[in-house]
């Protein structure tokens, strides 16, 4: 397996290990990098960078052999790897954050000063792109090899978010934007894994049913099945700072993950 990060993050912003498996998990929202000139103008709020996908790397590691993995290595308050390029919002008409967003999670706003539209076209440019032709690559590789690839989008999400939804968020959220990014079998397969969970909840196609990563490359008749799953924060760390990781709930986490990628990448989707 390759691995290139040795670059920093404002030189490569985004990671690729790659190896011989169907399956490439994409992590792009695990990145804490905020340049100087943007964290100058971060307000407090917005500096605490309290929306991450914290310890996706962790959660993930070890549990399927030969994986290639693209993560991107800067925050999403930089520019969000997981939205539409254009700014086309993902879920029009709910509160939801956007290319570079204006408001954490919790609706509060986080910049001193916002970007404008010159702003957010160079942050695209010099992050949201080479990230996504990193990825794009990837698959690209992925389907030579095996005649189709599988994309799992890595993400989580603290599990109460009233700005963004009511009430408590299931363990695991399926997301294939209302089975139109995977071939069935591959929404069946991870369905009935967590399903089959003991002490875990979860939904397919609820609050979150793929952001723009499953949505665009998720084309199954051109063999690229994509699946987002965002997993709840609290089944594997604590939810407030310092984020710390919990060993026993990320145990169990990792015990239904783990047989559930095997399970994917033994697939044959060709």
């Amino acid at each position: 397996m390759q691995d290139s990060a040795a670059a920093s993050p404002k030189d490569q912003p985004f990671s690729t290990r790659q190896g011989g498996s169907p399956v490439v998990l994409a992590i792009p929202h695990a990145g804490t990098y905020v340049p100087d000139d943007v964290h100058a103008v971060l307000n407090e709020t917005g500096r605490a960078i309290s929306d991450t996908d914290w310890h996706m790397d962790r959660v993930y590691g070890g549990l399927l052999e030969d994986v290639t993995v693209v993560s991107a290595r800067f925050h999403r308050y930089v520019v969000d790897a997981n939205r539409d390029p254009s700014g086309a919002s993902l879920y029009p008409g709910q509160n939801t954050t956007g290319l570079v967003p204006v408001t954490d999670f919790d609706g509060n706003p986080i910049w001193q000063r916002e970007p404008d539209a010159p702003t957010i076209a160079a942050r695209r440019a010099q992050f949201h792109e080479p990230y996504h032709t990193a990825l794009a690559a990837e698959l690209a590789r992925v389907k030579a090899l095996h005649g189709f690839a599988i994309l799992y989008d890595c993400h989580s999400i603290r599990s109460e978010i009233p700005f963004l939804f009511k009430g408590t968020l299931p363990d695991f959220n399926i997301g294939t934007n209302h089975g139109v990014t995977c071939a069935p079998a591959l929404q069946a397969l991870v369905t009935r894994h967590c399903a089959a969970a003991d002490g875990f909840t979860h939904v397919v196609n609820g609050r979150f049913v793929g952001g723009w990563t499953t949505r665009h490359y998720g084309q199954p008749d051109k063999g690229i099945h994509a699946i987002q799953m965002e997993l709840a924060q609290s089944t594997y760390m604590q939810q407030s700072p310092p984020w710390d990781w919990d060993d026993g709930r990320a145990t169990a986490l990792r015990a239904v993950l783990g047989p559930m990628l095997r399970d994917i990448a033994a697939l044959d989707l060709s």
